[in-house]
């Protein structure tokens, strides 16, 4: 396999890139994105097998696999090695799409894990690199740009104390019992009430009867109609109804449109207590 050589020694660290500048990675999203690889990594052996998990600096000058380019300069590289089965040439096609998933073969997961990485690399402008072979397993690298600057002052933390709230009401609206399971504690840490239904056609009927200060809404809802079309539907009936888009995955069209139609604030899964707790704020004083 081609490859650049190794970065020299520095203090490198994982960044964002927006707007001409440089952001410290998110280390929420990338914790996120290693677990779902180990797993997995995990559910490749078919009886037992080690899985290495290593990170190192390279400097790249040449594209990678897939890659038609890839910006020069030097990069943090996270790779997750399975001694498993390998993946097929047609599936390598589908990895990354939201829902693809061999569940049908035995395995677990609900098709999400893959598009969660994909979107953390995404995010950070980064790459992924993947080979694989049955008999030599799988191996994941991705690739983050790296900032060589000192690491600046502390942000100061947010004082979740001085900012709950007062038992207003959130609908949390999330298909995956987890993820509302994780918002209900979240909401009522920070001092909301909390009722949540599985689907958005659920949402659209609780409102007919009941009333929400806040929607914390996903996106991607299976079966039945998705975030945007819940909050289309509801915001027919209630015209003021506030809410904040929490996904799993990068910022898309479908994310945009729905800010668009009057939702005041977007979360990337998974998000900080602290990112919830400002987020709610801002959209229930703003």
């Amino acid at each position: 396999r081609r490859r650049a050589g190794d970065a020299g020694d520095g203090d490198a660290h994982a960044c964002r890139r927006g707007h001409g500048h440089l952001h410290r990675g998110s280390g929420v999203h990338l914790e996120k994105a290693l677990m779902n690889l180990v797993s997995n990594a995990a559910e490749a052996h078919l009886d037992a097998g080690q899985i290495t998990i290593r990170t190192r600096n390279r400097h790249l000058d040449i594209p990678l696999n897939g890659y038609d380019k890839v910006e020069k300069g030097d990069y943090l590289v996270l790779s997750v090695k399975d001694e498993g089965t390998g993946i097929c040439e047609n599936d390598l096609l589908h990895i990354f799409e939201p829902f693809f998933t061999k569940k049908v073969m035995g395995r677990s997961g609900t098709g999400l894990g893959m598009a969660v990485v994909w979107g953390t690399v995404q995010d950070h402008d980064g790459y992924i690199d993947i080979t694989t072979s049955e008999e030599g397993g799988t191996t994941f690298e991705l690739y983050f740009p790296v900032c060589h600057e000192a690491i600046g002052r502390e942000l100061t933390p947010v004082d979740i104390d001085s900012l709950k709230g007062q038992g207003e009401k959130i609908l949390i609206i999330d298909d995956i019992e987890s993820q509302r399971k994780i918002a209900e504690v979240a909401v009522k840490k920070l001092g909301y009430q909390a009722v949540s239904v599985s689907s958005g056609e659920a949402a659209v009927q609780y409102l007919e009867k009941n009333s929400a200060d806040l929607l914390l809404l996903d996106m991607i809802m299976d079966p039945g109609i998705d975030g945007f079309e819940t909050f289309r539907r509801i915001r027919v009936k209630k015209p003021g109804q506030k809410a904040i888009i929490a996904s799993g995955y990068s910022q898309t069209r479908q994310v945009e449109e729905t800010l668009a139609l009057g939702a005041g604030q977007y979360l990337k899964k998974p998000y900080t207590l602290e990112e919830l707790c400002l987020a709610i704020q801002q959209e229930l004083i703003g």
